[in-house]
């Protein structure tokens, strides 16, 4: 089979296309044929040795196909069924070995490429909105990189739970792309929390979605009403490493929530899944 292989840590370059033999369906495991692969940063942390790997590796977090061969013990799936996972490396490849505990069902509604690209970020937007802090009809919520995959995603979400969702991005056009899936605001960087307070009479966001970490984190705290929750959901310009609890005010909430812990297991995952495609 056609693979991206990377035998050890590196730039670019170290992305090697090679032919691999297709992998077996070990028992507990399904092997499926990727129509579509999902392109994310974390696969960048893997190919440069940021996040520690077993080399040689096939890198990929994510992807949709058919099952083309089942393991011993496996009962949910059958060959030919439409599937997609996340969080399983060796995606990049015609074919990849995926535990049974990490696939969903893709129903006819939604195509293979769609599937591909929502499961990673897509399942992160439906826990962001709706368990870590269930986004409700009314709230002010603030989104930042809002015109990334990411951001786009918990726009569109909780702007379909009825928030007024305010989105900060870098560029007028990236503030217009979040406009275009549902913000009713796009405000820059610089100074976002006094427009926060601004549109909402001084009172301030209910939730704050950060992905961009430590040079936005003192701002997203001031853009909080009292007992507001600020989520920081990526660490695009580094590690928030100094938290002043005592510093800030108004009984504020803090969390840095991961996909493990809000689907913990393949019941919650398919779920999590099925209403992100609904």
């Amino acid at each position: 089979m056609r693979a991206v292989h990377v035998t050890e840590a590196g730039a670019p370059s170290a992305l090697t296309p090679t032919e691999l033999p297709e992998p077996a369906a070990l028992p507990g495991h399904v092997v499926v044929r990727n129509a579509a692969v999902g392109l994310n940063f974390i696969d960048v942390y893997y190919r440069n040795g940021t996040y520690p790997a077993p080399y040689p590796l096939i890198p990929g977090q994510e992807a949709a196909g058919t099952v083309t061969a089942i393991g011993e013990g496996v009962d949910d799936f059958r060959q030919g069924d439409r599937v997609a996972y996340a969080t399983q490396l060796g995606a990049y490849a015609e074919y990849t070995a995926v535990p049974v505990g990490k696939l969903v069902p893709v129903p006819e509604t939604v195509s293979l490429d769609d599937a591909a690209a929502l499961m990673l970020q897509g399942l992160a937007a439906h826990y962001l909105s709706h368990t870590t802090h269930p986004v409700a009809a009314g709230e002010t919520v603030v989104v930042l990189a809002a015109a990334g995959g990411l951001g786009q995603l918990l726009v569109q979400l909780a702007a379909h739970r009825g928030a007024q969702v305010v989105a900060v991005a870098s560029s007028k056009e990236k503030r217009e792309a979040a406009l275009a899936v549902g913000a009713q605001h796009a405000v820059p960087y610089e100074g976002f929390a006094d427009a926060v307070r601004e549109l909402t009479g001084g009172e301030g966001a209910h939730v704050v979605y950060d992905s961009v970490g430590a040079a936005t984190f003192e701002t997203s705290v001031k853009a909080l009403r009292r007992r507001g929750t600020l989520v920081v959901c990526g660490l695009s310009s580094g590690p928030v490493l100094d938290v002043e609890l005592l510093r800030t005010s108004g009984s504020l909430h803090l969390t840095r929530p991961t996909l493990a812990d809000h689907v913990p297991d393949a019941p919650s995952l398919r779920a999590a899944a099925a209403e992100l495609f609904r």
